[in-house]
């Protein structure tokens, strides 16, 4: 018997008939003597929809209500799990964030786990139930509903992989593996057999969809191997590991955009120690995540920096930043959302020259003008203008022969 946590995406539950088909795999893993527990994501689209009905009737709603609401969005889908493997004669039993032991830290729609009591789950798994629980969400030690950020669901099964010490980890969605590229945008996309947690890491923190970064930096700490899979068909993912020797050899991974970036310009501030450090504290107390950033040389006392948030930040970003000007008696900010960050990531770059040049180069003779640039000892990212980030991605692909199998 092994123990197996199975994570079910949106498009996985996107209606009846696909959480039927669902139950139908979670009964047939649990008729060979598996003991499963299951997340599930709230059904596709259904988020989107919650956040539409709040921001309809306030553009900046709380973000405590916002956790309350969207929370709703798993909480229906367990239950119509469970009930649909009830209709297969399966035991089964439904948990949300709360009830499933997840506490969390206070931050709201952004919220960390900090422990998990898995105890409740043990007695269920016992008793031979398979237990169905609500990812995305958490409790703080307040008693309030927490939400995990976009893709939590991700986060919530791999914590619980780990806590529960599971044999197998298997992340269910809509296709069927990690690719070199996303298969929608570049269409000779090539499906890996596996990739390392830190090239994964890289890829999701650049704008692959397929996991959550967080998800995958949990994995990576706790050593949590996982199966990317389809829920629509049964062949082999994409297995996600520690590195081994071999992956070195391959220069380039894959290739990444992420288009929900917007570019934060602050201009007209002091030339002097301290500055940065002001500006990326008010940041970090509202809880807004920076990515790339560069600061320009200053001239006759002020300065001008430059950073990017994800979109829905843009205007925190900006709210953060008006005491730490009001403070200087000066300060002008600039937000652009028409931009993309264009990634390249793999392991090899560590041992592999001219990595860099061959993307300067493609985008070069495209007529694509580079706007910041940010390294890592794998990765090269790129912001570019967000109109031009697909026909970016289909020449930084085909520039590193990665539709070629290997």
């Amino acid at each position: 018997m092994a123990r197996i946590v199975q994570k079910y995406g949106g498009t996985s539950v996107g209606d009846i008939e696909r959480i039927k088909k669902v139950a139908e795999r979670i009964k047939a893993a649990r008729d060979e003597g598996n003991e499963l527990v299951v997340v599930v994501s709230a059904r596709s689209g259904v988020t989107n929809e919650l956040i539409a009905r709040a921001k309809a009737i306030h553009e900046h709603p709380s973000e405590r209500e916002m956790d309350m609401l969207l929370a709703t969005g798993e909480q229906e889908t367990i239950a119509l799990t469970a009930i649909a493997l009830h209709a297969l004669a399966v035991q089964a039993v439904s948990y949300t964030g709360a009830q499933a032991g997840i506490f969390t830290d206070a931050a709201h729609t952004k919220a960390k786990i900090k422990t998990i009591n898995a105890r409740p789950i043990e007695r269920d798994l016992k008793a031979g139930k398979v237990v169905i629980v609500a990812g995305f969400q958490g409790i703080n030690e307040e008693g309030q509903i927490t939400t995990l950020g976009r893709g939590g669901s991700d986060l919530t099964a791999i914590a619980l992989a780990a806590a529960l010490q599971a044999d197998k980890c298997e992340v269910y969605t809509d296709v069927d593996g990690v690719y070199t590229a996303d298969p929608r945008v570049v269409r000779d996309a090539r499906k890996l057999a596996e990739i390392s947690y830190d090239e994964m890491l890289e890829l999701a923190s650049s704008g692959s969809k397929v996991m959550q970064s967080r998800s995958v930096e949990f994995a990576k700490k706790y050593n949590v191997v996982f199966e990317v899979r389809s829920s629509f068909n049964h062949n082999p993912g994409t297995l996600v590991k520690e590195e081994v020797s071999y992956m070195e050899q391959v220069v380039v991974r894959g290739v990444a955009v992420d288009k929900d970036q917007a570019k934060v310009v602050i201009s007209n501030i002091p030339d002097i120690p301290g500055t940065a450090a002001k500006v990326f504290r008010a940041l970090a107390d509202a809880n807004i995540i920076v990515d790339m950033i560069v600061q320009n040389i200053g001239r006759h006392g002020v300065a001008n920096l430059t950073f990017t948030v994800p979109q829905g930040d843009s205007h925190r970003a900006q709210k953060a930043l008006e005491p730490v000007f009001a403070e200087w008696g000066g300060g002008e900010v600039a937000i652009d959302d028409r931009i993309a960050k264009l990634s390249v990531v793999g392991v090899g770059m560590k041992t592999h020259s001219g990595v860099a040049a061959t993307l300067f180069q493609t985008l070069a003779n495209l007529g694509v003008n580079i706007e910041l640039i940010s390294t890592s000892e794998i990765k090269i990212s790129v912001v570019i203008e967000s109109a031009r980030a697909d026909e970016a991605a289909r020449a930084a692909h085909a520039a590193y022969g990665l539709e070629k199998a290997g």
